[in-house]
């Protein structure tokens, strides 16, 4: 390995811990409904039709609740256009879908979860903008 290999993984590394040595903590974004969200996980290898870039988020004790339908799509619509569309690749293959998801707890992509409320919408994005694609 030459040294600006070694240079760059230092580099990545130190990027990812605090000062104090210990692992960054999440950024956290305020949701339109009050709540407070993060990201859990981006993923984009995971079968589908077409390319689909999945960002995951977190809300600690989130619960979807009756008559709640508003604004948790106000929270996903949020989510999409101002947290995904700016991380989305501005060269090379776009992503057919957006899909966002937003659970009460970390979870495992396509393990069911019992007691784990969690909440997905697609969207395509045009123009900038993510657009819900109802199921």
């Amino acid at each position: 390995m030459g040294r600006a290999a070694a240079l760059t993984g230092v580099w990545l590394f130190c990027g990812t811990v605090g000062a104090s040595g210990q692992a960054a903590l999440p950024e956290l974004l305020p949701l339109p409904s009050g709540g407070v969200a993060h990201l859990h996980e981006t993923l984009s290898d995971r079968p589908g039709p077409g390319l689909i870039y999945r960002f995951r988020f977190v809300q600690d004790g989130f619960e979807v609740t009756e008559g709640g339908f508003d604004a948790v799509m106000s929270d996903l619509q949020y989510l999409c256009d101002s947290y995904a569309v700016p991380r989305l690749p501005s060269v090379g293959p776009q992503p057919d879908q957006v899909v966002i998801s937003l659970a009460g707890a970390k979870t495992v992509f396509g393990e069911p979860t019992p007691g784990v409320a969690q909440v997905f919408e697609a969207f395509r994005v045009e123009n900038g903008v993510c657009i819900w694609e109802e199921f």
